[in-house]
């Protein structure tokens, strides 16, 4: 689970990148989630984009590959959205270390 200042964190990685994933008219098949997890495994964090003619919504886009690929919804606006999952061998992206609550 992202906390805020992480999630503010990736929000500024990913305002740099272009959209690798794009989500077209009919359903989200094994193809898409198969890019995405390799994206995913590859850059960490992905930015993705839903056409007009697609049946879904941004968020449920978002939802269902980040569920399919155990991955983190990192922000959904419009009709682009982002998403993370740290590689497990090589960690690229450093994220800000979560404070611990004051007991």
């Amino acid at each position: 689970m992202l906390t805020s200042k992480q999630r503010a964190y990736l929000r500024g990685l990913a305002n740099g990148i272009e959209t690798i994933l794009i989500v077209g008219k009919g359903e989200i098949t094994d193809n898409i989630i198969m890019q995405a997890d390799t994206a995913l495994t590859a850059r960490e964090l992905i930015k993705c984009k839903r056409l007009e003619s697609s049946s879904y919504t941004s968020r449920e886009c978002a939802d269902i590959i980040s569920e399919k690929c155990r991955a983190e919804v990192v922000q959904v606006i419009g009709s682009k959205f982002v998403l993370y999952r740290p590689n497990p061998d090589e960690p690229v992206i450093v994220l800000p270390k979560a404070k611990k609550k004051p007991q």
